[in-house]
């Protein structure tokens, strides 16, 4: 059953603190693609005893999130009924603002959480406990209602500038970066479009008295147009620019026509996604160096296509792709990337988390032909040839001791 409620008109009111109480409905909070703040909502949902496994549990709580086209995010908690609860199901989702601070993300949520619960918590020695208290809203502070008059047009813009100065008496470092971003997201149409930049200075001294001082300059700039056609293909326009001295590149622009397919329905994207993705076009590379082909500028035809899934289930998350990417004039020149990972929870307590990545490497036309220096090597300031890349991060964890999980004590926690 889906049940959605107006979070800004409900709050639930606990009665006597249950905290380890035995009659308390026994909750396992699962969040599985984005942060909880778990010790506030052991802080102020108190009618529950939380515990730190779910075959432990009555209710396993599985939260997902996806990013909303006005920056923000789409927070789902999905209640799964388990033992005498088996067969319940409730889902609540709550949509964020890109201009909401943590606090006000976190207190929709804590209420969101609470809200979900009462359905099972009404079940147990504690509902005569508990009450449900309505706060009618304030005119001003009223939600407008959806389709609403909306000033910006469904816009939404985002400037960012940062700046890190750190040093000692040897070494000193300056770094700079910004990004601009505007963005306009309805169901039937996406246009996203961004510009990013990035410089970065490092001074070091030596032992033999002398210096080295190296700086590395990358700017980009990309944009999409996405049409909606019905709830399992998109068609879409990208294109992207920029220049980067890690790359040996002063002007890149690439872009194309893209067509993808998702075997699931888009509406289900926070728990599972299968998508297969077509992109082809053209590119152009203008570079700071002749590079290893003899060339200092060219244009090139290429194609990329890209396989992901991922599905976010209560006993853990699986997630892969596949991308290949080839150009159609020299099919020599091709890069072929794999990823997968999973977090699994095999029996209580026990956790295995792996994730691993293999790449094979064909497509470097824009390595520069001047050798490298050391110091260019070492700071990694330009980009080696290499023909694959791989990575592998293998986890496993052992929990075992009390089930519960309610006391909150931050002291010395820094």
């Amino acid at each position: 059953m889906r049940l959605v409620v107006p979070l800004f008109a409900a709050l639930l009111v606990p009665g006597a603190a249950a905290a380890q109480s035995p009659a308390a409905l026994r909750v396992f909070l699962d969040c599985q693609n984005f942060d909880c703040d778990f010790d506030h909502f052991r802080r102020t949902i108190e009618f529950v005893n939380w515990v730190r496994d779910r075959e432990a549990a009555q209710v396993h709580v599985l939260g997902t999130a996806q990013e909303t086209g006005s920056g923000g995010d789409e927070y789902t908690f999905t209640f799964l009924g388990r033992g005498e609860f088996a067969g319940r199901a409730d889902t609540l989702r709550h949509a964020s603002s890109g201009t909401d601070t943590d606090t006000e993300v976190r207190d929709a949520l804590t209420r969101m959480l609470a809200l979900g619960l009462v359905r099972f918590a009404a079940a147990t020695p504690l509902a005569p406990n508990l009450s449900v208290r309505y706060e009618a809203p304030d005119e001003e502070g009223a939600t407008p209602p959806a389709g609403g008059p909306d000033p910006w047009n469904f816009w939404v813009f985002q400037i960012g500038l940062s700046g890190e100065v750190e040093g000692e008496t040897r070494q000193n470092t300056l770094a700079l970066d910004g990004d601009v971003s505007a963005s306009r997201v309805t169901e039937p149409f996406k246009l996203e479009l961004g510009l990013r930049g990035e410089y970065q200075r490092d001074r070091f001294d030596l032992d033999d008295g002398s210096r080295i001082v190296s700086t590395s300059k990358e700017w980009e700039v990309e944009g999409q147009a996405v049409w909606s056609l019905g709830r399992h293909w998109s068609l879409g326009l990208r294109g992207e620019g920029g220049a980067s001295t890690f790359t040996n590149r002063d002007f890149r622009i690439e872009g194309g026509p893209a067509l993808e397919v998702n075997v699931f329905p888009y509406e289900q994207s926070t728990r599972r996604l299968f998508t297969i993705t077509l992109t082809a076009g053209l590119t152009y590379y203008d570079y700071t160096d002749s590079t290893i082909f003899n060339r200092t500028a060219e244009v090139r035809p290429a194609h990329v296509l890209e396989v992901a899934i991922a599905r976010q289930e209560p006993w853990g998350q699986v997630e892969g792709s596949a991308e290949w990417f080839q150009y159609w004039n020299d099919w020599d020149r091709h890069r072929i990337e794999l990823f997968a990972g999973i977090e699994l929870r095999i029996v209580r307590g026990l956790s295995f988390d792996l994730f691993g990545s293999v790449a094979r490497v064909k497509d470097q036309i824009y390595l520069s032909k001047v050798d490298l220096t050391p110091a260019e090597v070492l700071l990694e300031l330009r980009e080696l040839g290499t023909d694959f890349r791989f990575s592998l991060d293998v986890g496993l964890s052992f929990r075992f001791g009390s089930i519960y999980n309610n006391i909150v004590n931050p002291r010395l926690g820094n």
